[in-house]
């Protein structure tokens, strides 16, 4: 009898695994949330937010999903990292935007950006948030990727701050590096939030330091990636983890979070690929987002 259950529960593990690897990690979908963030009276804006690619040159169904994401119409796109996962990707990454490149954006970096992906064991993952490596890092080629992404017109945005004029709305835009290998430096761009702007956040990992410190500035959306929505969920409960601090039913989708007596929308992606050698995904499809800007309530 034992055997039997053992047999069974080996099967069913295999059977998603290979659902995981087979299907559900190339089934690539479109999410969409609207956010009442603009002024009363402002006309709408379609905010495209990308994150987590981790592309590979011969992803060809990955490729094709985002060159056709021209096709919903975005106002502005926003990346919030992890767009590679080799040395030779950064061509092939411009090539699959398409017609993206026409539109306004901005863009942080994840640890993927800058270094190549390592095996580790999934098991580790699950137990907790995974650590950055000890060992010396194989580089990708971060200063040519930034290169291209600023050659299409998208504004680079770690510990910077940029403003882009949408819809004849004025968007202010904040960014910082990665949280999850220490590479954020929340200050550099800290202050109170202006009332002449919609003020977005951006950063790659959501750890709390970091939507605490800008939602208690004042920022009203807050666009984060990194936890690929915990890639690996339990049907009807979600995520186990999200490799930060995070709680797992945030890992992903649209939420509020409240700091300093404010209260933002931080919207956090499941992003469209993972690890080269995680190559899987259950209960959690790829996904992109299209979040609809809208205009508060007068009572808000």
């Amino acid at each position: 009898m034992i055997g039997r259950l053992a047999a069974g529960a080996a099967a069913v593990g295999a059977g998603c695994l290979a659902y995981g690897i087979g299907i559900e990690r190339t089934a690539f979908q479109v999410r969409r949330f609207p956010v009442a963030v603009l002024p009363p009276g402002a006309d709408p804006i379609r905010l495209l937010h990308v994150s987590d690619i981790h592309l590979l040159p011969r992803q060809t169904r990955k490729r094709d999903f985002l060159r056709g994401l021209a096709g919903l119409q975005p106002d502005v796109v926003v990346t919030t990292g992890d767009n590679i996962s080799s040395p030779d990707a950064v061509e092939p990454l411009i090539d699959s935007l398409g017609r993206l490149v026409e539109v306004p954006g901005v863009f942080v970096f994840g640890s993927n950006d800058f270094e190549l992906p390592r095996f580790n064991l999934p098991v580790k993952y699950l137990l907790g948030s995974s650590k950055p490596s000890k060992r010396s890092p194989d580089p990708l080629p971060t200063d040519a990727l930034r290169a291209a992404l600023e050659g299409i017109g998208w504004t680079y945005l770690e510990e910077r701050r940029a403003e882009l004029e949408v819809n004849g709305q004025k968007l202010r835009f904040r960014g910082t590096g990665d949280a999850h290998h220490g590479r954020d430096d929340y200050p550099a761009v800290a202050g109170p939030a202006s009332d002449d702007a919609v003020e977005i956040g951006v950063t790659h990992a959501p750890y709390l330091r970091i939507l605490d410190a800008m939602t208690a500035d004042g920022v009203g959306l807050v666009l984060a990636g990194h936890t690929h929505g915990g890639q690996v969920c339990i049907p009807g409960r979600g995520a186990i983890v999200t490799n930060c601090d995070l709680p797992p039913e945030k890992a992903k989708g649209l939420f509020e979070h409240s700091a300093g007596g404010r209260t933002a929308q931080v919207h956090v992606s499941a992003g469209v690929g993972m690890s080269p050698f995680a190559p899987y995904r259950f209960a959690c499809p790829p996904e992109v987002t299209l979040l609809t800007l809208t205009p508060r309530s007068d009572a808000m």
